[in-house]
Parts: C-alpha cells; sequence; structure tokens
C-alpha cells in the first residue's frame, strides 16, 4: 500500500477561518491534501468525478481497503501492542481489551470464515447485533472482504429487520443470541426467525454469536456457531482491495414506510473524512482514547465508534450499559476515569438522564476525569439548559475549562456537518448552536422560495454541492429517490431537511426538523411507522402521531386516535402501546395515547401535525391555518387534553 504522509495543509499557522476557506476555494486540492492521511492501494489523482451531478463521487481513481487502515496499518507501524477496542459491560460486569494486533488476527479469521462460505466483495450482510465486540468484529470483516454490511439496531422488532432484509438482499445474517438490559435478557434469535419468516428475500447462512446469559438453538444447516467457525479457522484473510466509490455499508434511516430508506455510504471518502475529523474536530491523535456512548445500529457509533477512532490510531471504548440503572448515574464517569478517556462523546439526552438521577453531580466529583479534554454532544438539539448544566458539571469536576460541544450532523452525511474545530482552532462556544459549518460544508439559509435570508432569520438550512467526502454516495438501490428527496428541492444544493438561522458571525443553529420525523433519545424514527402499526389495530379507524417536547429524552411520541363506535378506549390505548412495541420495538417508546373523535386537517385532507405538536406543548400563540376543514376539531382536541391534564 501507499504508505500515508501528512497532509499538504497541514501547519500549525492554521485557523478555522484559513482551513474553511481552503476548502471551499479549491475543495478538490483540499480533499486530495486530506486523502494523504490514509494508506491508499493505489492512491487517487482526480479528487471529484461530477460528471453525474449532482450525484459527485468522490477519488474515482483510488483504491483501498478501510478495514487495513483501521488495523493492519498501525501493527505494520509497530503499534499492534497499543489497545485498540476496550469493551466494557457493566451489564455482564465484564471489561475487555483488545490490542490492534489481537483485534486483526480475530477480524481477519473471522473475514475468512466469511470468506470460506461464500462471501465476497459486494455481497451484503445484515448484523442484528447487541453492543458486543463481535458486533464492530463483523463490520471490520465484512470491510476486509469489501462485502457491504447493515447494521440493523437490536431493539427493532422483526417486521422492521423483514423489511430491510428484502431491500438489502443479504447473502448471510451475522446476529447474537440475546441482548442484556439491565433488568432482562432480550432473545435476539427467535425475533431474527420470525423476521426470515416474514421476509421474502432469504440470506444463504447466518452466524450466531452465542451468550453465556442465554444460548440460542441454532437450526442444522443454516445457523453457525461464531465461536466454532474462529476456532475452526486458525489463518486470516488479507485485505480486498475496493475502489474509492464502492459501498462501505448501507445505514437505513427514517422514513421507512413502504420502500425504505438505506444510505448508501462509499469506502474512500469516508476514510478520508473520517480521518480528517479525528484531527481537526476532535483533536485526537494516535494513542488518545474516545468514549462514544451510541450504539453501533446508529450513525454515531458507525463512525465515532468503530470506523474514525480506529482509523486515527485512537484507542475506542464500546460501552454495553445505559447512562443510569447500570449501576446508577455514575457510569459515564466509572468509564471516563476507568480507561483515561480525552473524548467523550453521548447524545443531550443521556446528560438528561444523568442529571435527573444526580442534579448536583457528585458522582462526577468523585471520578478522576484528569485525562478529559472535551465532551461533545449530538444525536438531537442540544437545549442552552443542558449544555449550561454539563459545562459547569465537568468545570467542576475537573478543575478545568472542559468544552461542551454541541455538534450536528445525520445518517446522511455520515460526521459533522457544524461543530467546533477543536483540532484547528477551539472558537467562542454559543449555547443553543453548534458552532460553525465544517470546513468542506458550505451551508445557506433560504426561505421556501429558496432565497438566501438575511442573518439571524430562519429558514431552511442547505448545504451547497458538492458535499465534501464520506458523505452519502446515494439511496441503496436507487439514484433517483436520492436525488428527489434530497438534491432536487433547489438545485445545486442538498436539502438538509432541518430548519435554523445563520447568525451574525457565521454560527449555525439548528431549531428542528423540518418533515414529521421525531426525535426520541437521539434516535430519529419516521411517525409514518409509529402511524403504519397504530393503523393495524382493527378498532382505529384515523390517528396521527407527533412528537411532542419531553424533559428527559428530548421528544416523546404521542398518538391521537379515532375509534370505531363501541371501542373502549382504555383498553384500545394500552393495546396500542403494546402494538408499536412489538411491530416498531421498545425505542419507539410510545406511553401516550389520546382518544378524539376525528383529527384536524386541511381541506385536501392533510394532517395539521404542527398544530396539533403545538397545542400538545402548550404553547401559547398557535397559529391556525386558513385552510382547516373544521376549526372545532382543535377546541375538541383542546378539551380533551385538559382532561387528562387534570
Amino acid at each position: 500500500m501507499t504508505q500515508s504522509t501528512p497532509a499538504a495543509h497541514d501547519d500549525e499557522q492554521r485557523t478555522y477561518a484559513s482551513v474553511a476557506q481552503a476548502a471551499a476555494e479549491d475543495p478538490k486540492a483540499f480533499w486530495l491534501g486530506a486523502a494523504q492521511a490514509i494508506d491508499w492501494v493505489t492512491s487517487p489523482t482526480q479528487a471529484l468525478d461530477d460528471a453525474n451531478a449532482p450525484i459527485y463521487r468522490w477519488f474515482p481513481d483510488g483504491t483501498l481497503n478501510v478495514c487495513a487502515n483501521a488495523l493492519d496499518r498501525h501493527v505494520e507501524m509497530g503499534n499492534g501492542e497499543r489497545v485498540a477496542l476496550v469493551y466494557d459491560s457493566p451489564v455482564t460486569d465484564t471489561v475487555r481489551e483488545y490490542t490492534f494486533t489481537a483485534l486483526l488476527d480475530e477480524v481477519s479469521r473471522f473475514a475468512r470464515a466469511l470468506a470460506d462460505r461464500g462471501i465476497t466483495k459486494g455481497d451484503r450482510v445484515v448484523i442484528y447485533m447487541p453492543m458486543v465486540p463481535e458486533a464492530a468484529i463483523a463490520m471490520l470483516a465484512c470491510a476486509r472482504l469489501g462485502a457491504v454490511h447493515s447494521v440493523v439496531f437490536g431493539g427493532f422488532a422483526a417486521n422492521e429487520l423483514a423489511v430491510r432484509i428484502d431491500d438489502l438482499r443479504p447473502k448471510a445474517v451475522i446476529s447474537s443470541s440475546c441482548g442484556i438490559e439491565k433488568t432482562r435478557i432480550i432473545e435476539y434469535k427467535p425475533l431474527l426467525d420470525e423476521a426470515l419468516r416474514i421476509a421474502t428475500a432469504q440470506p444463504e447462512f447466518s452466524v450466531v454469536v452465542q451468550r453465556e446469559q442465554h444460548r440460542a438453538e441454532l437450526r442444522d444447516g443454516f445457523d453457525l456457531d461464531y465461536a466454532d467457525l474462529l476456532a475452526a479457522t486458525p489463518e486470516g484473510i488479507d485485505p480486498v482491495p475496493v475502489l474509492a466509490t464502492d459501498p462501505l455499508y448501507v445505514l437505513y434511516t427514517s422514513g421507512t414506510t413502504g420502500k425504505p430508506k438505506g444510505i448508501l455510504r462509499d469506502a474512500g471518502g469516508y476514510a478520508v473524512a473520517l480521518q480528517w475529523s479525528m484531527g481537526n474536530l476532535f483533536g485526537l491523535q494516535p494513542g488518545d482514547t474516545m468514549f462514544t456512548a451510541s450504539d453501533v445500529g446508529w450513525v454515531v457509533g458507525h463512525s465515532y465508534i468503530v470506523y474514525a477512532p480506529l482509523l486515527a490510531g485512537v484507542t475506542t471504548v464500546l460501552y454495553e450499559g445505559k447512562p443510569v440503572g447500570t449501576p446508577d448515574a455514575s457510569a459515564f464517569y466509572r468509564v471516563m476515569d476507568q480507561h483515561d478517556v480525552n473524548v467523550f462523546f453521548t447524545a443531550p439526552t443521556a446528560m438528561r438522564v444523568v442529571r435527573k438521577e444526580d442534579p448536583d453531580a457528585e458522582h462526577a466529583r468523585t471520578a478522576d476525569l484528569s485525562a478529559l479534554r472535551a465532551v461533545f454532544l449530538a444525536g438531537e438539539r442540544l437545549d442552552p439548559d443542558t449544555y449550561e448544566w454539563t459545562t459547569k458539571t465537568m468545570a467542576e469536576a475537573t478543575g478545568r475549562d472542559i468544552p461542551v460541544v454541541d455538534n450536528w450532523w445525520q445518517t446522511e452525511t455520515g460526521w459533522p456537518i457544524a461543530a467546533n474545530p477543536l483540532g484547528i482552532e477551539r472558537l467562542p462556544l454559543k449555547a443553543g448552536s453548534p458552532t460553525v459549518p465544517t470546513p468542506g460544508y458550505r451551508l445557506r439559509v433560504v426561505d421556501p422560495a429558496g432565497n438566501d435570508v438575511p442573518a439571524g432569520t430562519e429558514g431552511l438550512i442547505l448545504a451547497d454541492l458538492p458535499l465534501p467526502p464520506g458523505t452519502m454516495a446515494s439511496i441503496w438501490g436507487d439514484d433517483e429517490r436520492f436525488v428527489s428527496t434530497y438534491l432536487s428541492t433547489f438545485e445545486g444544493t442538498y436539502l438538509t431537511g432541518d430548519s435554523g438561522y445563520l447568525d451574525e458571525d457565521g454560527y449555525v443553529f439548528v431549531m428542528g426538523r423540518t418533515d414529521d420525523v421525531i426525535n426520541v433519545s437521539g434516535h430519529r424514527l419516521s411517525t409514518g411507522v409509529l402511524e403504519a402499526a397504530i393503523a393495524g389495530h382493527p378498532a382505529v379507524t384515523e390517528c396521527a402521531v407527533i412528537g411532542v417536547h419531553d424533559e428527559t429524552s428530548g421528544q416523546s411520541p404521542r398518538a391521537f386516535v379515532v375509534l370505531s363506535p363501541n371501542a373502549d378506549p382504555e383498553t384500545i390505548s394500552q393495546e396500542l402501546v403494546a402494538l408499536v412495541r412489538s411491530e416498531v420495538g421498545p425505542v419507539a417508546a410510545l406511553r401516550r395515547v389520546d382518544v378524539v373523535d376525528a383529527l384536524p386537517k386541511t381541506r385536501s385532507g392533510k394532517i395539521l401535525r404542527k398544530t396539533m405538536r403545538q397545542i400538545s406543548d402548550g404553547e401559547g400563540d398557535v397559529v391556525v391555518p386558513s385552510t382547516i376543514e373544521d376549526p372545532s376539531v382543535l377546541d375538541a382536541m383542546r378539551a380533551t387534553l385538559s382532561r387528562r391534564a387534570e
């Protein structure tokens, strides 16, 4: 492989302004320079392929292997005994370390075991796993073979797994016998078996990681035991070179009603962007430690638990537990103390949960956080109150000024659109803002007609094309949908789907989604998925789900339903909560169902979800659209909510 050298634009005199300017004025030169930090089989000479604009592809003539960059090169550079991954599992009372050498050995042997069973470059593999090391190992093994992985969060129910299997048509599924919560064991194998029963597409085999807390019954001729496979595979396999534009993974995001929406990520652009982000945004260098309290089923887990830290030679902590309850609100602080964490990354919801149990942050003051340099919070809007509390907590616990950095991004972008670039220059923080656009992203705010609006005026947030490397390459199997969903609303731009504004200093303020997606504890859920489950109940004639403000989780789903005559509201409400849990999964967290006589609609039949949300959140000045069909329906809804409040 071509060995990496320092990027040409790196020097000690850099400022955010100079780096952002360089990325904006000549993005091709800028990202070719950043690409030098990656080891290539064939180094790219062309930065950008714009022949199919508005679909752009980065480094089209480069070849590499992402797994080799994450593991092999660190071993080859003599850093094999450095710790690559720490598995910290309070739910199983386990802490286990993997050096780069040990992790490479297991990844390489598992990759060979998959290859021996027919998995080759371009094949797809679904990974349905809890937060265990084998989840990361499976991802990296697929990357080593050039196979395309798709991780499905273990909290999703069988039918949600089935629609992803049908869309991706994988050759294999890798799963676990169970997931472990603080009070219960969730058997994964029955969920997988039910998903395969529902699905039309059928993989050729599955691999199951058997856990001692519960061992699953395996089907002869189809299910393979992970441990047995490794025991029978003493030798690993070399990494398979792929084009930079070849797919690395598919990750399904909100809007999975009807045909699911699989975000397609390519190999080369993603590796370059994540490598660049670790030093420049997070200020992390080889030998540092990053603790990202997320899940590999989400984009944050893909990017900042697995790929980015390992690419950069940074130790990553893979945590199987909760912010509280495993055992208490000290959990995160204990991990930071025990593993000398330099950067901690989690969701604002997690800090709200910790604050609720430990409002005076007594646990933080008893931990040794001397290694901590920064806290990053993302996954939803960081409200000023949580920002201030977290900042105060970290300052009191460390006696130092620890930056608490909001950062804004999406499954689609794969890495931050806006952040405080600590590795370049620490900028002043502003509560409620993720700071400034990341170099490479050129943001605009427009009105509904596409006209730029003045600073401080809220509108639709757009990003000019081409987007930087690492962002989505397309929607799996559907370029037309990719263009129509994200790239065609306003010519030459990417529609983020978020609203907000840029202030006079160029700081970004993101106020919320413009579509019907709710954000529960950092997890984006389409209201359509929840509504589809509720509408399946025979007593429901009409329904709408909205996200309402929740002090702990940011938003919580609230269902409004119209029932058939003679249906018992209390009974049906309980059944609907159970139904959503069964069909969508516990992550949906639906607890509130309000039975109403009718839903407010426009004359064209559109349900007024925004108006419903404003009423439910108790907003005083609710603007009722002039197109409403029957204003009395809103009055009845207010009366229903008032009775519930009493």
